[in-house]
């Protein structure tokens, strides 16, 4: 059980800590220094890609894939709505551009395209999905895809994403800088990352965001002080300001109480209670309401926080480059010539493809065209791009 110093927490963060899921983990200790609803399940939406490369890494480590590995644009990727790259269907990306643009850019097509790397299929990667969450002891948790776009039976808790997040910072500590990166430079395109707790709260180091209709705005974010990396995982808030607001404040008040050796408990003690309800939480008629649109476009601006714990940049962002090409050896979805990669083999030319009025007017209101090509250029504030 909960002592007295851990239930202290909850006063300290006041009004930040609403009645929304959410937790804040000790990356090192495993030690949990706040938790609400930690149990409800909850869709995940984008926070989906951290699964997708914490297995990107685990193949990597056991020298199946490298940073090199080819990461092909199939159809089923090239049909994913935006979040995406939009690259035509044929497209060759090495895997270390291919995380970069999932992880930074939330990218869905570039989800499928790893994916169906490791696994030559959807399917099969969400078999190892869950496979890997029921090893980790993510009891609540079920994936049907790796990017998080919506489906009804795609669902996690703040308890599993916590254990997930911490396994990949604890376990993988050489891919942190995935997390980390700001932006994401394509050419002459600079995309600039859905994380607000980079470069405006103080430490802040990672990790991923997430949003659809069904689930509200989630995030995962991660900072680091005096040698201390806290995760704090909120899920279900109104925009993309007020889920970094949340966040930041969580970790705020987490890290004035890390010193406090009476904190308990931590993950591997805290098993979900046999009682808990089994029903998934929806909020696409709060979230998504007219009233709610209106209100996120109103406080778009970014020159201002309703938490005092974060700041508006003071600097640009820094960005990665990325670049398609430059593949090295073999995967799953790109074996060709008796297993051997070959740059030189031309792709096709992609096909116009029907999409659907749901998906169509989807890309509309994101300001992207409907033939697949590269999206229109929109502002860089953007909380209504699906799976961001």
């Amino acid at each position: 059980m909960l002592r007295i110093a851990f239930v202290l927490l909850f006063a300290l963060v006041g009004g930040a800590a609403s009645a929304n899921p959410s937790m804040v983990v000790d990356v090192q200790t495993g030690r949990v220094l706040q938790a609400e609803r930690q149990y409800e399940r909850w869709h995940p939406a984008s926070l989906t890609k951290l699964m997708t490369a914490l297995i990107a890494f685990q193949e990597i480590e056991a020298g199946r894939l490298t940073l090199k590995s080819p990461v092909r644009i199939s159809l089923e990727a090239a049909r994913k709505p935006p979040s995406h790259m939009a690259y035509p269907i044929g497209t060759i990306i090495t895997l270390d551009n291919a995380l970069k643009m999932m992880l930074v850019k939330s990218a869905n097509d570039i989800a499928v395209a790893i994916a169906e790397s490791v696994s030559g299929s959807v399917e099969e990667f969400a078999k190892r999905m869950n496979a890997t969450a029921k090893s980790l002891g993510m009891e609540d948790s079920h994936f049907v895809n790796p990017h998080g776009l919506h489906d009804p039976a795609q669902y996690s808790t703040a308890y599993d994403l916590a254990v997930l997040a911490r396994t990949i910072r604890k376990q993988y500590p050489q891919y942190d800088h995935y997390f980390s990166t700001e932006a994401l430079k394509d050419g002459d395109h600079t995309y600039t990352g859905y994380n607000l707790l980079l470069g405006r709260f103080d430490g802040a180091d990672g990790m991923k965001t997430g949003y659809i209709c069904d689930s509200g705005f989630n995030i995962i974010g991660s900072a680091t002080r005096n040698g201390t990396t806290l995760i704090a995982v909120v899920l279900g808030e109104m925009s993309s300001k007020r889920r970094a607001e949340k966040a930041a404040d969580l970790l705020e008040a987490a890290f004035a109480e890390v010193g406090n050796e009476s904190f308990e408990p931590v993950l591997a003690s805290m098993p979900p209670p046999a009682d808990r309800s089994k029903d998934i939480t929806n909020v696409r008629a709060t979230v998504c309401s007219q009233e709610a649109n209106d209100a996120r476009w109103a406080d778009r601006s970014l020159d201002q926080f309703a938490s005092s714990n974060m700041h508006p940049l003071t600097r640009e962002l820094t960005p990665d480059t990325i670049f398609t090409g430059g593949a090295q050896g073999a995967s799953m979805s790109a074996i060709l010539l008796a297993g051997q990669y070959v740059d030189e083999i031309p792709v096709p030319v992609i096909r116009p493809i029907r999409l659907s009025d749901e998906v169509a007017e989807s890309r509309q209101a994101a300001g992207l065209d409907l033939t697949g090509d590269r999206a229109i250029p929109i502002p860089e504030f953007r909380p209504e791009d699906s799976g961001a």
